[in-house]
């Protein structure tokens, strides 16, 4: 049975990081540090969501500085790391931010965010992901993780608010400066 198209009710977007924001790699430095590769597009997706008035946030099951550091510079409304439990930590953040769970979407790419996926108001895989969780989404994107997928997820959550891609983009056309901080 076919779940409703929520997606003009979503108040929330939370994304796995690891085949989401990232294609998955992990570069492990000489100290053994973790540095995780993040595409600026996804920044861009984040200040796009924060004008049209969509929260964002970060729930992963791992926890590394790149990854609160990112978060962080792109004022993600939510960080939620180190979640085995993802779900329990959706019923967290629900209640935590008053936002029921169907008015939350979720992008997810591997087993453990199933159960997120199929409790939220609507799910998105990027297209690399898992094939259970590629017949779990709602929606599945064009790009493969880490390759834009936040962007491609914000534009379809603003289109099904009636937005077109000019409208969506107004602030940042008609605002270099706007321009300049959502590319950082």
């Amino acid at each position: 049975m076919a779940r409703p198209d929520l997606r003009a009710q979503v108040e929330l977007v939370l994304f796995d990081v690891d085949g989401v924001l990232t294609d998955g790699t992990l570069l492990i430095g000489p100290e053994g540090e973790a540095l995780k590769p993040f595409n600026v597009r996804d920044g861009v997706a984040v200040g796009l969501l924060r004008q049209h008035g969509i929260k964002s946030g970060v729930l992963s099951a791992k926890s590394s500085q790149p990854l609160i550091t990112r978060a962080s510079q792109l004022g993600m409304d939510v960080i939620k790391i180190g979640f085995n439990r993802k779900l329990e930590a959706i019923e967290q953040i629900a209640e935590e931010w008053g936002i029921a769970a169907e008015r939350i979407g979720f992008v997810g790419d591997d087993i453990i965010d199933i159960p997120v996926m199929r409790r939220v108001g609507v799910s998105y895989a990027p297209a690399d992901a898992h094939p259970l969780v590629l017949e779990t989404a709602d929606r599945i994107t064009r790009a493969p993780g880490g390759r834009g997928v936040a962007r491609e997820v914000a534009e379809d959550l603003l289109a099904a608010k009636g937005l077109g891609q000019a409208e969506m983009y107004a602030h940042m056309l008609e605002d270099e400066d706007a321009m300049r901080r959502l590319v950082q």
